[in-house]
């Protein structure tokens, strides 16, 4: 990304775009949009992740992977990717340990995997 702008993308979420060879696979003006969009989430994402602690008080990781589940959906309007990455930056963040993000499985797989009911 070596044009004029001055957005810096950091190398972790350039990998989210970047190919086994090193080489993007989005046109460098969109990645730099998708991580100006992904930034912003993960930093609005810092008030709800506190407020979820303190009123819920669930564990940091049970709130990190909440959140990530959510985001992994079609809904949310990013991919399980830049999921992982918005996670990942929110632990930053908060100065939370990050766990494993495992994005869940779809409806249909998991379905699959599981043996049939006796009946």
């Amino acid at each position: 990304m070596d044009d004029d702008n001055q957005i810096h993308v950091p190398p972790s979420f350039m990998a989210v775009y970047t190919d086994t060879r090193g080489r993007l696979t989005e046109k460098a003006n969109d990645v730099r949009a998708r991580y100006e969009l992904c930034e912003d989430l993960a930093g609005h994402l810092v008030e709800h992740a506190q407020t979820l602690y303190h009123v819920q008080a669930p564990s940091e990781t049970e709130i990190l992977q909440r959140i990530h589940a959510g985001l992994c959906t079609a809904e949310s309007g990013v991919a399980v990717a830049e999921a992982t990455w918005i996670v990942t930056r929110l632990a930053e963040l908060l100065v939370w340990q990050c766990p494993v993000l495992v994005p869940p499985q779809p409806e249909s797989a998991a379905n699959a995997a599981r043996p049939p009911q006796a009946g």
